[in-house]
């Protein structure tokens, strides 16, 4: 199974490469079946859009429910250990499950948080207090395609007639306009 993982994420990255202005929106949960629940029709829609859509999961069971939406899927634990790291999703999509629970997650999340360069969606109940003062709410309005996909991808998942809803909720941390980004740059004095 490793070997798989590695020769998946080295074709990813070959291909990340070649469309280097391409979207990105990097999904990270504990498994297919809480992504699809709580981001499928975000993650389904986005991908339909264009956007290159790459899960990152714990757990590689039923990973096909990811991919009947068009994601890319990774073991996040390998993932997290490359030091390559120079492509840079434009979104994140984090399950505060996975936050929790790996200290790299965490400060990646926290990092995009700081620096304002990508947009940050958080998903889960609990959501710990170094969050909650910088996210607010938002949601996902579910395009109809997205939600057929969604519920087929449900039930790959081992959650048949699960019901669906038009709306995906999260706590987000927006992404800063450039010409902000700068002036917020300015006022910081280095080191």
């Amino acid at each position: 199974m490793a070997t798989r993982s590695v020769d998946s994420a080295i074709r990813w990255r070959a291909h990340a490469h070649r469309h280097p202005l391409r979207h990105r929106l990097a999904v990270v949960g504990p498994d297919a079946a809480d992504v699809v629940r709580h981001a499928g029709g975000w993650l389904f829609d986005r991908s339909a859009a264009g956007w290159e859509v790459t899960v990152l999961v714990s757990d590689l069971d039923n990973v096909g429910a990811l991919q009947i939406l068009g994601a890319t899927v990774l073991d996040l634990r390998p993932s997290l250990m490359d030091s390559n790291h120079d492509l840079w999703p434009t979104a994140v999509a984090v399950s505060v499950r996975s936050y929790l629970a790996e200290r790299a997650v965490r400060e990646g999340v926290l990092d995009c948080l700081d620096n304002g360069l990508t947009e940050v969606a958080i998903w889960g109940e609990d959501l710990p207090d170094e969050l909650a003062a910088r996210v607010g709410a938002s949601c996902h309005r579910v395009s109809v395609a997205a939600q057929a996909f969604k519920s087929c991808a449900l039930a790959a998942a081992g959650s048949p007639g699960e019901a669906v809803s038009p709306i995906e909720s999260f706590q987000s941390g927006t992404l800063l306009p450039p010409s902000f980004r700068e002036k917020m740059r300015d006022l910081v004095p280095p080191g």
